[in-house]
């Protein structure tokens, strides 16, 4: 929130380095210094806010300059006239220095004119005109190619974003200058180095704000630098409200009041009394939040200076003597906050992103007049919402929809599945009353063995003629491999499926090889050659088989959670077990084992 006194105008000026002179200004004694003397001297009395030695310095500088017909000190003692100068005559200063500089440097003029007017602009809190002003005056440093013009423009642009609200975007350029030229002087570092904590304050992040403040105050006290000590103290001050420590605050601040009330014109008088304002709050002390507040607008009442923390201020205000009922200044304060509140919404040309959530500005003309304005922006808002939440609607529909036909297609799959398991089961449960009859139909039982899940085969049925099988087996299997070998393997990998062996962990064609007492290779093409897949395939499709036929038969099975069911099935956790069972059926365990649920409460109430 924070405004600057000094806006890198002085270091403009001079253009030298800047230090502290350490020679005391007496009567009839300016005679001997030069103009670098003076413009240091001038420097120094105006950043100890010394006012009056100022003035004295400024109007000798001129008078010289005058005297000896020194067109470019003229113009530089205009310049330093013009910054304790009221507003109107501030402007003719510049105006002056305006109409010497087209004989002086092009690399220095115009743009200097432009930060000098965007300075008393800024200063006097017009604020569109001192954007204006610093756009062009970067775009003629630009064309001079002026880094430490070009620096000064961006900086003070910056300075602009953070006294509205955009701390982000100031923060970006307030890091780079503090650390990516060599053009600034530490006076003016240090002015970036307060906006920057400032700025961090604001976007809450207080650990880094922190580190700028602690250095600044040592550099302070290590140059006995009472100004910059009681800004940086200021700034810790409202780092401590931000963390709640309101006690700390209220001292810190107290002592930056002092300081600064010598001069109620600082602008860091109004951060300093706002931000107590705050720690009183945090404290409870609200007679002395109140009292801070109230300075501050008679203040603003004076020097029509502005800042968006002006809403809160008032809003606080409003709320307080609403408690006490006193309709006279809930009244006064109400007037205020809308003569305030038009001037940001006209001088920002934004909607602050501070806007009161209690008392913005269409609840407190109602307050006032008890009419309701009609307000383009709240309409847009209104209409944005209004689209944004048919879009949603929309968006919301549609993935619904999506999902109730996915899980419509997902129900009918498992339904399907099921269905064929019990079928299955009563086959399969037919065939061992019969004892597997020969006598059934070739087709049938063809059929049945197509079918049914390998778990379910016995050996007896699928061998019912060795010589055909053998002959299979034969068409089936390469060349290469030996038939016994091959009618071995394929009864060990039914003694595999049949015993369940596929259900332990850690199965490799490797350890089913070996225990099979074969080799990889002749393995890995019986099952490509007569299960048509790979080892992978052929593994997991017995486990999910199994797992369809058990989750139906085994309400105890179906009871389990995820973990321990892929436990069961030999899968290393539950995600794989999931993938697996969706790639292999379609649909997905949940859905499958409410399927089965449905169906048994459907048979249990038949």
């Amino acid at each position: 929130m924070t405004k600057v006194k000094f806006f890198f105008l002085l270091c403009l000026l001079l253009e030298i380095n800047i230090f502290h002179s350490q020679i005391k200004l007496e009567n009839d004694s300016l005679k001997k210094y030069t103009y670098l003397d003076l413009k240091t001297k001038f420097d120094d009395y105006y950043y100890r806010d010394k006012i009056n030695e100022c003035n004295q310095i400024a109007h000798y500088f001129l008078k010289k300059a005058k005297g000896e017909k020194n067109q470019s000190q003229i113009a530089e003692g205009y310049m330093l006239i013009q910054l304790n100068s009221s507003f109107p005559n501030a402007i003719k200063y510049i105006d002056s220095v305006q109409a010497i500089s087209k004989s002086l440097d092009k690399k220095t003029y115009p743009a200097k004119i432009y930060l000098m007017r965007g300075n008393l602009h800024f200063k006097f809190d017009h604020l569109k005109k001192a954007l204006d002003d610093y756009i062009l005056a970067l775009k003629y440093a630009k064309e001079s190619k002026n880094e430490r013009q070009i620096a000064f423009a961006e900086i003070n642009i910056a300075f602009l974003k953070n006294s509205i609200g955009k701390h982000k975007e100031a923060a970006k350029i307030f890091r780079y200058y503090l650390s990516n030229t060599n053009a600034l002087y530490d006076i003016e570092r240090h002015q970036i180095q307060q906006s920057l904590v400032d700025a961090y304050i604001e976007m809450n992040k207080i650990d880094s704000a922190k580190i700028l403040i602690n250095s600044g105050i040592q550099y302070s006290l290590k140059n006995n630098d009472q100004y910059n000590y009681y800004k940086y103290l200021s700034l810790s001050g409202y780092s401590n409200v931000k963390l709640g420590n309101y006690k700390k605050a209220e001292n810190d601040l107290l002592l930056c009041k002092k300081y600064f009330s010598k001069d109620v014109t600082d602008l860091n008088m109004y951060y300093t009394l706002f931000v107590l304002g705050k720690a009183y709050i945090g404290l409870q002390k609200v007679d002395k939040a109140v009292e801070s507040f109230t300075e501050i607008d008679a203040m603003v009442t004076k020097t029509n200076n502005s800042f968006p923390e002006l809403r809160d201020l008032y809003t606080y205000l409003i709320d307080y003597y609403k408690s006490k009922n006193n309709k006279e200044k809930q009244l006064y304060y109400i007037e205020r906050f809308l003569k305030v509140d038009k001037k940001l919404d006209e001088q920002f040309k934004y909607l602050s992103t501070e806007l009161p959530k209690k008392y913005d500005t269409p609840n407190l003309l109602h307050e006032k007049e008890q009419i309701i304005n009609d307000l383009k922006t709240r309409k847009i808002i209104l209409y944005l919402s209004i689209g944004f939440l048919l879009i949603v609607i929309v968006l919301l529909s549609f993935f619904y929809s999506k999902s109730k036909k996915t899980e419509k297609k997902h129900r009918k799959i498992a339904q399907d599945l099921i269905t064929s398991i019990e079928a299955k089961n009563i086959e399969v449960s037919y065939l061992e009353t019969n004892q597997f009859s020969l006598q059934k139909p070739e087709t049938v039982k063809s059929s049945i063995v197509a079918e049914l899940p390998s778990n379910v085969l016995e050996t007896d049925f699928v061998i019912e003629n060795k010589d055909n099988f053998i002959e299979e087996v034969e068409n089936k299997s390469s060349k290469t491999i030996p038939e016994d070998v091959v009618l071995f393997i394929l009864k060990e990998l039914e003694n595999f499926e049949t015993k369940e062996l596929f259900l332990k962990k850690g199965i490799t064609l490797a350890s089913l090889a070996k225990s099979t007492k074969t080799n990889t290779a002749y393995l890995s093409e019986i099952i490509n050659s007569h299960k048509g897949k790979n080892f992978a395939a052929y593994l997991n499709d017995l486990r999910i088989s199994y797992a369809l036929s058990k989750l139906v038969t085994d309400k105890k099975f179906r009871s389990y959670k995820l973990y321990f069911i892929a436990e069961e099935l030999g899968y290393n956790n539950e995600q794989a077990f999931s993938l697996a069972f969706k790639k292999k059926t379609g649909t997905t365990l949940s859905i499958y084992i409410k399927e089965i649920e449905k169906t048994h409460q459907s048979s249990n109430n038949l």
